[in-house]
C-alpha cells in the first residue's frame, strides 16, 4: 500500500522550506518506488490511483508509461517467429504504421486508430488495409497481455468494405492456350497446377519423392518459400488443413514424367526449376505467366491462382461435394469453400420442388 511522507528541505539561509510530499510504494515486481509532490492533495490522489491500479492489476511502471508505440512495436516484432515471406509482409505492415511510432503507447486512443485507418484508406486497398489493421490489433493485444494497457484502442474500428467479386473460372481452352504460350520448360507446371489445384508455392516446391506414379497420388506437405531477400527454402503449407494427399490424374502424371525425362531433377529433387537448375521464385513464375497471358491473348489479370479456380470448377461440374472440394483444395473449412465457389454449384430448384411434392402429396 502506498504511503505518504511529509518532508521539509532547508533553504540556503537555513530556514525551513515549504513541505514536500513523497509517495512510497512497491510495484508488482517488489521494486521500491517513490514520487514527490509539492501539494499534499496531489500526493494523496497519486497514492490512491496507485493502490487502485495495484488492486485491479492495471499498474504500469513510470518507465513503461513513457514507452512509445514504435519502441514497443520493435520489441513485439523481435518476438515473432514467422516464415521469411510472412516476416517480409510484417515489415511492410509496420512501415505503414510510421505515423504512430512517436506516440506514447498508452496515449493512443480509439479515435487515433480510426484516424489512422482513414489516412491509410487513401492509398491502400480495403484488403491490404484489413491485413495491416490485423497486425496493428495484434500489437495492441500483446501490450494488453503484457500489462502495459488496460484495453486495446482497436475495438469497434470501422474498416472499408471488401468487395468480393464472384470467381469466374477460365475455360479448358484458355488453360490449353496458357500451357502453349509458356516456355516448354514450364508447360508441365501449368498442367500440374490446373490438374491438381495446388497453390503456386506448393507447385514450385513439388519434389519427385512427393509424387507416387505407381499409386497415382501426390503428397502436399510443404511449399517453396521465396523471400525477396535470402535463399528459397521449404516451409510449412499455408495452414495445417493444406497438408493433403491428392489423386494424380493420368494427364498430369504424363506431363510430369515427360518433364523429368527432358529437364531432369533440380536441387533437393525439385521438379520445376530455372534454366540454371535452381529453385524458381514466385515473382519469376508470376512474370512468366503474365508474359504468356499477353502472348496468348488471355483475359488480363489471369494468374496461377486461376488454374486453382479451374480445378475447383471441374470438381464441382462433376458433382463432387463441398467436403471433397474443400479437402482437395486444402481449405480450412467448408465455409471457405462455399464462400469462394458456392455460386458454381448447380441450382436444384426442380429437385427441391419434386421432393416437397412427393413428401406432402397426401396434403392435396
Amino acid at each position: 500500500m502506498a504511503t505518504i511522507e511529509a518532508r521539509r528541505q532547508k533553504r540556503t539561509d537555513g530556514t525551513p522550506g515549504a513541505p514536500r510530499y513523497r509517495v512510497r510504494y512497491r510495484d508488482p515486481q517488489g521494486q521500491q518506488r517513490t514520487r514527490t509532490f509539492a501539494r499534499k492533495v496531489d500526493a494523496q490522489a497519486f497514492a490512491k490511483a496507485v493502490d487502485t491500479d495495484m488492486a485491479r492489476g492495471d499498474y504500469v511502471s513510470p518507465r513503461d508509461q513513457q514507452l512509445t508505440f514504435g519502441e514497443y512495436a520493435k520489441q513485439w516484432q523481435a518476438t515473432r517467429v514467422r516464415r521469411p515471406s510472412s516476416t517480409e509482409a510484417l515489415g511492410y505492415a509496420l512501415a505503414r504504421m510510421a505515423d504512430l511510432e512517436p506516440l506514447r503507447l498508452n496515449a493512443i486512443r480509439r479515435s487515433d486508430v480510426q484516424a489512422w485507418v482513414q489516412r491509410q484508406s487513401q492509398t491502400l486497398s480495403p484488403t491490404t488495409l484489413r491485413t495491416t489493421f490485423r497486425e496493428l490489433s495484434s500489437i495492441f493485444r500483446a501490450a494488453v497481455e503484457d500489462g502495459l494497457l488496460n484495453r486495446s484502442p482497436c475495438g469497434r474500428i470501422a474498416l472499408p468494405t471488401v468487395e468480393h467479386g464472384q470467381v469466374v473460372p477460365i475455360t479448358t481452352e484458355q488453360v490449353q492456350q496458357l500451357a502453349d504460350a509458356v516456355p516448354a520448360r514450364y508447360r508441365a507446371l501449368i498442367v500440374a497446377s490446373a490438374g491438381l489445384g495446388v497453390r503456386q508455392g506448393e507447385a514450385l516446391g513439388l519434389t519427385v519423392d512427393r509424387v507416387d506414379f505407381l499409386r497415382r497420388t501426390v503428397r502436399i506437405d510443404r511449399q517453396l518459400l521465396t523471400p525477396a531477400r535470402g535463399k528459397p527454402q521449404f516451409g510449412p503449407t499455408k495452414t495445417p488443413a493444406s497438408v493433403r494427399t491428392l489423386p494424380l490424374p493420368q494427364v498430369v502424371a504424363d506431363a510430369l514424367a515427360a518433364h523429368l525425362a527432358q529437364f531432369g531433377e533440380g536441387p533437393d529433387r525439385l521438379i520445376f526449376t530455372t534454366g540454371h537448375q535452381g529453385p524458381m521464385r514466385r515473382n519469376n513464375a508470376g512474370d512468366m505467366i503474365r508474359r504468356a497471358v499477353a502472348a496468348g491473348n488471355l483475359p488480363v489479370g489471369t494468374s496461377s491462382h486461376d488454374l486453382r479456380h479451374f480445378y475447383a470448377s471441374l470438381l464441382i461440374s462433376q458433382g463432387q461435394s463441398v467436403k471433397v472440394v474443400q479437402s482437395r483444395l486444402g481449405h480450412r473449412s467448408a465455409t471457405e469453400t462455399l464462400d469462394t465457389y458456392g455460386h458454381l454449384w448447380p441450382d436444384s430448384e426442380a429437385d427441391t420442388i419434386a421432393a416437397v411434392d412427393i413428401a406432402l402429396a397426401a396434403m392435396r
